[in-house]
């Protein structure tokens, strides 16, 4: 992505933040990435309703929605008919120095819109992953919300990159397999899908949830549990799925390949066109 079409900081067009916020200090806040498209946020009461979550089990004082809602739609009248809305919502300025809140910050709201990427080649065919070095600390406290702590995150995409593969799938410090990088896996087998619980560490991401919501109208099984990489090697096929990409069958784990995408193809097909 190149600079930002627009950035807005609780609500006034800009990019600034002061030096103490407790954002940038130490990544105490949360945020949402919603894909935007022909003038529409997709998902969006889902995002909206992720990110609450997110300021509750954090303590932080959600945003007004109204406010927020007005901001999102005039960021999105201006997006391209493709484009990525960042919202971000941190504790606000310090009080004190020090990790410890004093529970009377006012919360700040960052939003960012950008032109998206052109469509990868690689979603339409089937990505190529491999497993990370890195495993995810398990904190069940910050399990399944997208906190602003993302090292481990940024660790494992750099291990990507320098591998050459689209991602990096990542274990727990037990070894259970829990998510990848930038998104969440699935595996099908005998018809249905299992998918890692989020109860230890990683995102509940928004279209890991559409994809659990819409197997349950197709009449498709779902289960969520612990997997290892025994179950993903042993699967019929897997898949991975964010709000940007939408479902992507995968192709290959490091010297695993999987030959079926039936599935994976059915659920990409059906999602596509819902903006809900």
């Amino acid at each position: 992505m190149s600079a930002a079409l627009g950035s807005w900081v609780d609500g006034v067009r800009g990019d600034s933040l002061p030096a103490d916020d407790r954002g940038l200090q130490y990544g105490d806040g949360v945020f949402e990435t919603i894909l935007v498209r022909a003038g529409r946020a997709r998902f969006l009461e889902a995002h909206l309703a992720r990110l609450s979550r997110g300021c509750t089990r954090l303590a932080i004082s959600l945003p007004s929605l109204p406010a927020l809602r007005a901001e999102i739609e005039a960021a999105v009248a201006m997006a391209p008919p493709l484009a990525v809305l960042k919202i971000i919502v941190t504790r606000g300025s310090a009080r004190r120095r020090g990790y410890a809140p004093q529970g009377n910050e006012t919360p700040r709201r960052l939003l960012s819109l950008w032109a998206a990427p052109g469509r990868d080649a690689r979603l339409d065919v089937g990505v190529d992953l491999r497993v990370a070095d890195i495993r995810l600390g398990e904190n069940p406290a910050l399990a399944g919300i997208k906190h602003l702590n993302r090292l481990e995150n940024v660790l494992a995409a750099a291990e990507s990159a320098s591998n050459g593969v689209f991602e990096s799938l990542l274990l727990d410090a037990s070894g259970n397999l829990t998510c990848g990088a930038m998104s969440n896996v699935f595996i099908a087998r005998a018809g249905g899908i299992a998918t890692p619980r989020i109860d230890r560490c990683g995102v509940a991401g928004v279209m890991r949830g559409i994809v659990l919501r819409e197997c349950a109208a197709l009449g498709i099984a779902t289960a969520e549990e612990r997997l290892t990489l025994d179950d993903l090697f042993a699967a019929d096929e897997a898949f991975i799925t964010n709000a940007r990409i939408g479902v992507v069958p995968v192709r290959r784990v490091g010297e695993h390949s999987f030959d079926m995408n039936t599935l994976a193809r059915r659920l990409a097909a059906h999602i596509e066109p819902l903006d809900a």
